[in-house]
């Protein structure tokens, strides 16, 4: 009888690069030496390993001696969980129009969270005290669900950051309203190493009360977490936790790999990079007449318009996605591991393609 082969084959080219998203590219060969060195022997379930308890101090080493880090399995998960933690059943969340909480997690917060999203239109992704004052009232009107959580989003899903000040007015607002203040930061790394600050410097140092922290798109296999800041904010997050279908048995090698990115400087060098390669890419593409870049670059990302037969040519050759299709808007994307000749070879193709 034949039987099916069940030796493990590479399936795809690994010398192809896309600019669709980070999340497209590996794991750094760090973190999955990580896994390794933590795979050997048996060690305790549910965050009571070694690799767990070690990465509490290196949290705390970027965020401060009170912060508590609740390993995850994806950013949703994280995002979730973060704002169950600072809600009541009655509680409302005010974020921008263009928050992934709002468009990208496919009513995950409203569904699995019970929340209620009171969005609000920006032009650059920032919320500001005064756009975040068109949603914050109402708080004992039984009829509208209670305002009581600002989320915003650092790097911003159009690639903008927030400086430390304007993340500290945000804070200072919220919480003289009695709201408690979320930060996104499944991008947190670009941003921090676009701003040239550490990571406490526009969070717990400004007063964001609970992060969601991220690592897949900085280099990670698989794996956020959730940072609790100001423990007087939350309650029961290991319950919350649980119930979110977010606490991993084998917790060790979602730690490990956070530890992997954040004990030394490997975060930083990953992104880092992501920037610089998105800077030479925005670069490269200002020179191509009849191309428009939307938005500052700031962090890994960049938003662009062209016609839009360019664009459906060009993720032929490249993969990438529309940001706004009608509108002709695209999103190109950076990672660790994107080359300046990926760069250089993505822009030759659009210019050929705007020629055509």
């Amino acid at each position: 009888m034949n039987r099916p082969k069940t030796d493990a084959r590479r399936h795809h080219d690994p010398d192809v690069r896309g600019f669709a998203s980070d999340n497209y590219a590996g794991a750094h060969p760090e973190v999955l030496a990580a896994l390794a060195l933590a795979n050997g022997g048996h060690q305790v379930a549910y965050g009571e390993d070694d690799y767990t308890e070690n990465l509490q101090g290196v949290i705390r080493s970027h965020f401060g001696a009170t912060a508590e880090a609740f390993p995850v399995f994806n950013g949703t998960g994280a995002n979730v969980v973060a704002l169950q933690a600072v809600t009541d059943r009655w509680g409302a969340v005010i974020c921008a129009e263009s928050a992934h909480i709002n468009v990208d997690e496919g009513g995950a917060p409203e569904r699995m969270g019970g929340l209620k999203l009171l969005t609000v239109p920006t032009p650059d992704g920032k919320l500001t005290p005064e756009l975040i004052d068109r949603q914050a009232y109402g708080w004992d009107d039984e009829h509208r669900a209670m305002p009581q959580v600002v989320s915003i989003t650092q790097s911003t899903e159009l690639g903008t950051l927030y400086t430390p000040d304007e993340i500290r007015a945000i804070c200072e607002h919220a919480h003289a309203h009695g709201m408690k203040v979320h930060l996104d930061g499944s991008r947190i790394a670009n941003a921090a190493a676009s701003l040239d600050v550490p990571m406490r410097t526009f969070t717990n140092a400004v007063g964001v009360d609970i992060l969601s922290l991220g690592g897949t798109k900085n280099g990670a296999l698989f794996g956020e977490a959730v940072v609790v800041l100001n423990q007087d904010a939350v309650s029961h997050m290991k319950h919350l936790r649980k119930l979110s279908m977010q606490l991993a048995s084998k917790m060790r090698f979602v730690s490990v790999q956070l530890e992997a990115l954040l004990a030394k400087d490997l975060w930083l060098r990953n992104a880092r990079h992501a920037n610089e390669m998105a800077q030479r890419l925005a670069e490269g593409v200002r020179a191509v007449h009849g191309v428009e870049i939307l938005h500052p670059v700031q962090a890994n990302g960049v938003f662009a318009r062209l016609p839009h037969d360019v664009s459906v040519r060009l993720q032929k050759r490249f993969r990438f996605y529309f940001w706004d299709e009608a509108a002709g808007v695209v999103r190109w994307m950076c990672a660790f591991d994107t080359s300046e000749e990926d760069v250089d070879a993505f822009v030759a193709a659009l210019k050929e393609e705007m020629a055509r």
